[in-house]
């Protein structure tokens, strides 16, 4: 993946990007699932 002129190299490959991106989706909704339990 490329920004500009500075390649991005995800760990582990195809495997690692499609992993941070779920990480990521598991992250965000679990933050939301919090912060409506705490308000």
């Amino acid at each position: 993946m490329r920004i500009g002129n500075v390649e991005i190299r995800p760990l582990g490959g195809g495997v690692g990007c499609l992993l941070m991106i779920l990480f990521s989706i598991l992250a965000s909704v679990v933050l939301t699932v919090l912060i409506n339990l705490v308000l």
